[in-house]
């Protein structure tokens, strides 16, 4: 009897695990599938394909130049829709599918990026400047998630700080870069619609930069964290900043040496103006103008990427941190910066307040660098700001 129990037993879990590895077997075959989307071809065009027979209209939207992004797509006779981009450039893309007006991602790339509260699918371009968004076969530094207490915040806040490969092995101090996202971004934005940490290790590897520490704190001072990583877990929903308590109201900035003690405190660096650096994009350009400001003493290098520095829809005088902003930029160029560097794209909506900003930098004598891209708010300029800016550093 007991060998007939165990006869069955034996049987009966056979089968369960059969049924496991086919249900397993079955997740596999319909990720892998016959389709191939996206395929980057060896002419620079990018070919994709959904399949979706009984759709009336299908298109990919994209984050490329050419057709403002749009491709529409053709159906065959099984129902596959496919586009054939123009060829491409260089560079990290975004896209989604649009089928009889539903977005969604592409069903057979496992690679996507949340931007805000949107996912999207990914795909590279390479033989340019998408090469360094890229993992390569080097030697590849840390990237670590710390807590720290805000007194101003009056909280504990979350941060990701990158660190080079060879921190850590001898007692060597490092020079700090801190890397500023924009509205409606978090501390993880520079990492994944960034690359950040790609970028650090390859431009390391190639020796066009210093070894440094990249802080990226989370700026939006309402929260604590990136949505999902608070206590209020999925109840908090990614959004702009400017639909938060504190948007332009000088909180953060006048809190950033909280986050500067801390990091000189924490890890091995050379706690000095001139092993320090503060850059963002659009809303973090805004910061990194303020924050260099109010602090003359702390950063030798400042680069604005896209900033955001509309000041007509702020009422300057009523917040300390913004105040007296002419004086403060005087003051700034007074004490002196090795680099000031201000990029933004020919159709980026922020360019006239860009060269508002500049005319008054030029009056209150602050000097700096201008450099001009094509296109606009878009994370292929600020990706590429972040080639030209890095490797200029703590020369």
């Amino acid at each position: 009897m007991y060998f007939q129990d165990m006869k069955k037993y034996i049987s009966i879990l056979f089968m369960l695990v059969a049924a496991m590895s086919m249900n397993a077997q079955q997740n596999v075959s319909f990720r892998s599938g016959k389709l191939v989307s996206p395929q980057v071809n060896d002419d620079n065009t990018v070919t994709f394909r959904i399949q979706a027979p009984k759709a009336k209209k299908v298109k990919v939207i994209a984050d490329w130049e050419a057709n403002k992004g749009t491709g529409i797509m053709k159906k065959d006779k099984e129902g596959v829709w496919t586009y054939t981009t123009p060829k491409l450039p260089s560079e990290m893309y975004t896209y989604r599918f649009d089928v009889d007006g539903v977005t969604s991602i592409d069903p057979t790339n496992p690679f996507t990026r949340r931007d805000v509260g949107n996912v999207f699918s990914i795909f590279y371009v390479g033989n340019g400047c998408a090469d360094e968004y890229q993992v390569h076969d080097v030697a590849h530094g840390q990237v670590r998630t710390v807590w720290y207490h805000s007194n101003s915040a009056n909280t504990d806040r979350r941060m990701n700080i990158y660190l080079p490969p060879t921190y850590g092995k001898t007692d060597e101090k490092y020079p700090v870069f801190y890397l500023l996202h924009g509205s409606g971004g978090d501390e993880n934005a520079w990492l994944e619609l960034g690359n950040i940490a790609r970028i650090m290790d390859n431009l390391i590897a190639e020796k066009k930069c210093k070894p440094m520490i990249v802080v990226m704190p989370n700026g939006n001072i309402a929260k604590q964290a990136a949505a999902g990583e608070t206590f209020e877990n999925q109840n908090y929903k990614p959004v702009m900043t400017n639909f938060l308590p504190h948007f332009k109201d000088g909180t953060f900035e006048t809190a950033f040496p909280e986050i500067v003690d801390y990091v000189d405190a924490t890890f091995n660096t050379k706690a000095d103006k001139a092993h320090r650096a503060i850059a963002g994009l659009s809303m973090g350009g805004l910061h990194s103008v303020m924050i260099s400001a109010n602090y003359p003493d702390l950063f030798d290098y400042v680069g604005l990427f896209s900033a955001g520095v509309n000041f007509k829809d702020v009422d300057m005088e009523a917040f300390p941190a913004y105040a007296n902003l002419d004086t403060k930029l005087a003051t700034q160029a007074k004490k002196g910066v090795k680099l000031y560097w201000i990029a933004i794209g020919k159709e980026d909506q922020h360019m006239n307040n860009n060269k508002l900003l500049m005319e008054r930098l030029d009056k209150d004598g602050l000097k700096y660098t201008y450099h001009e891209s094509c296109r606009g708010h878009i994370w292929s300029n600020w990706r590429q700001y972040t080639l030209q800016f890095v490797p200029q550093l703590f020369k």
